[in-house]
């Protein structure tokens, strides 16, 4: 970009093809150029432990899993994100009973992910567990230098400018969105969702007992089946389709002893979801 000065006039302006353009042209948004995003931590691994499949399962699952991730810090850098579970279940219902707006369910969620956070967070002390906001991500290299795990709460920033839905008023930019999102902001290695189910499957399998396993499917084949059920919120699979840096998600089932370092190691474990 280079100045210009105003005939017969001293001001400066920065030259740029955004001058003077409103920003929601369809035609000048489809042509304008930029340079390829840049990753800015492409050796860092996002693992979301989930809520309701993992965090409030409590002794019998989360212990086990925090402890195959912490024998796995001086192989791979990790930064853990944390879903909200049964809880914000609870606080969206009373809350939809009461009346209140997407913004206000978004912030009551983001509030039970962040205690989630605080647990794991407890549970990793011993081994570099460090509770870390949104505002932290751009400390990476130093956490993650001193042998740390940062651990940050699922839930996108949106709070009270959270987008109402077409149907209902419980936010659809959920943790898996909040967690996707971080992983395209930082260009990660890979986005690993923990969960308590072998992976995506054409239903629920907890209701539906003839629901069939999909070991690999493609972000927007996936849209297009619009299954009734799905183990990651929808609006994920758009932000991987759009994604300039991220080329798949996967789902594993982090019950199974082993998964999780298979998955960091690169193996095909559970679900994966690339974008076509």
């Amino acid at each position: 970009m280079t100045l210009i000065r105003e005939k017969d006039s001293k001001r400066l302006h920065i030259k740029s093809r955004l001058m003077g353009e409103s920003l929601v042209g369809k035609s000048f948004l489809e042509g304008l150029g930029a340079a390829p995003q840049t990753r800015l931590f492409p050796d860092v691994n996002i693992l979301k432990v989930g809520g309701q499949s993992i965090c409030d399962r409590g002794a019998k699952a989360l212990p086990a899993i925090l402890d195959e991730i912490a024998k796995n810090r001086d192989r791979h850098k990790m930064l853990i994100t944390t879903g909200g579970g049964t809880r914000s279940r609870h606080i969206y219902a009373i809350g939809l009973e009461l009346g209140m707006p997407t913004g206000i369910l978004a912030k009551f969620g983001n509030s039970i992910s962040e205690q989630n956070a605080l647990l794991v967070t407890m549970l990793l002390a011993p081994y570099g567990g460090m509770k870390i906001g949104h505002d932290d991500i751009v400390k990476l290299p130093n956490y993650l230098a001193e042998g740390g795990i940062p651990i940050t709460h699922g839930m996108p920033p949106y709070d009270y400018f959270a987008l109402p839905p077409a149907k209902g008023r419980i936010p659809i930019h959920r943790t898996d969105v909040g967690t996707i999102v971080l992983a395209d902001l930082i260009g990660a290695q890979s986005c690993i969702f923990i969960k308590d189910e072998r992976g995506l499957y054409t239903d629920d399998p907890k209701k539906n007992p003839h629901a069939e396993f999909i070991p690999e499917i493609g972000a927007k084949t996936l849209i297009d089946r619009d299954y009734e059920d799905l183990i990651v919120e929808r609006p994920c699979l758009e932000i991987l389709q759009n994604s300039k840096v991220l080329d798949r998600i996967q789902i594993i089932n982090g019950l199974e002893k082993g998964n999780i370092t298979r998955a960091l190691d690169g193996e095909h474990v559970g679900t994966m979801i690339y974008r076509e």
